[in-house]
């Protein structure tokens, strides 16, 4: 597979090697070259192809300010068209956080209270369940609701069971409490705070722009047709608030840098996301456990706080964290998902060590 890549670790090499041999005696000229130390090591990973090959963007914002943007590989193997930064994707669950913080706007509307069994937002729900599972548990993932006809399988509160079903119920809650469709609540979002290229994906819309989504299986890519899916518009319209949200590494900066600046949430809301009492993991995070809060999961375990979430599916895999102490913002989105569970965020947790290991948490 052709790849397509601004510039070459042996460019950089030579790049620096020039500067330096042409610097003042001062030093003052090599001086205001500034190097960093993980650009490099994020271009040679993205030329790897063992286990799997990268397809896909990168932005890594430090301070509002862009510290690395890539783009690598096609947005339709077909036709052997490049990707670009400005490319849409389905983010799938990273449009959880979305749904998360929906809900806490009507929170602080009045509109919606988190420690209230759900069955006072969906009195149509006929499942016994309603009565004590609460909407602060559909949040973050203690429901312990796994199917809709099936009891739950642990006490609520108790325990972690990532549910897609449980965003799925927020996003009826949130049409029941402001008489709105789900995707005129969060289009309209986007649209305040200028995500101009975000929005959700509706089966019947002809306008949904949004790359090719591929499967890897065993080094062959194949394109994802989402129509013979079957998705029928009910199902789908109860999946867009926990996957169905489109948008690129451009809106979704914009997205983190207002969500964690104080520009989307009222600072008790943001504090409420943002703390946990329930842990669960995930491959993307590591093997050990970390906390989840509303749409979000939260790594304090070491002495660098890393909050994000990531999403695969449909053709698609994601990931993206923000590190409050030095205000560093991480975005890897790619159009491939690999049926090897063990390999699909191989990338995104190669990224994630690098920058962890580098001089932008310093």
């Amino acid at each position: 597979m052709k790849f397509f890549f601004k510039y070459s670790p042996v460019f950089i090499a030579l790049f620096i090697i020039h500067y330096n041999n042409n610097s003042s005696s001062n030093g003052s000229y090599r001086d205001s070259i500034q190097i960093d130390d993980y650009s490099v090591k994020i271009d040679s990973l993205l030329q790897t192809t063992s286990p799997r090959s990268f397809n896909g963007v990168i932005l890594i914002t430090q301070k509002g300010k862009i510290k690395y943007s890539k783009a690598y590989g096609y947005s339709n193997f077909e036709d052997k068209i490049p990707i670009t930064t400005d490319d849409n994707f389905r983010i799938q669950s990273n449009s959880k956080q979305i749904t998360a913080v929906l809900i806490l706007k009507e929170v602080e509307n009045g509109k919606i209270d988190l420690t209230s069994p759900i069955r006072k937002y969906l009195p149509e729900i006929k499942q016994k369940w309603a009565d004590i599972v609460t909407v602060h548990q559909l949040l973050n993932m203690s429901s312990g609701i796994v199917d809709f006809d099936k009891p739950l399988i642990f006490k609520p509160g108790t325990d972690f069971k990532y549910s897609n079903l449980a965003y799925g119920l927020l996003g009826r809650i949130l049409a029941n409490v402001t008489g709105k469709k789900y995707t005129e609540i969060a289009n309209s979002l986007f649209k305040e705070i200028k995500m101009n290229n975000s929005f959700c994906y509706q089966i019947a819309r002809k306008d949904n722009n949004v790359i090719n989504g591929y499967i890897n299986s065993k080094g062959k890519f194949s394109l994802l047709e989402f129509k013979k899916l079957g998705m029928t518009t009910k199902s789908w319209n109860d999946f867009i608030p926990a996957g169905g949200i489109i948008s690129n590494i451009n809106d979704l900066n914009i997205w983190d840098t207002k969500l964690h600046n104080g520009k989307i949430l009222k600072s008790q809301s943001y504090e409420l996301m943002t703390t946990y009492n329930i842990t669960g993991q995930h491959d993307a995070f590591g093997n050990k456990k970390i906390g989840y809060g509303y749409g979000i999961r939260i790594d304090d375990n070491e002495s660098v706080k890393v909050i994000g979430h990531a999403g695969r599916g449909l053709g698609f895999t994601s990931i993206k964290f923000y590190i409050p102490k030095t205000d560093v913002n991480v975005i890897v989105l790619e159009n491939v998902y690999n049926q090897d569970e063990s390999i699909v965020y191989h990338f995104e947790k190669k990224i994630r060590e690098l920058v962890m290991n580098s001089s932008l948490i310093k």
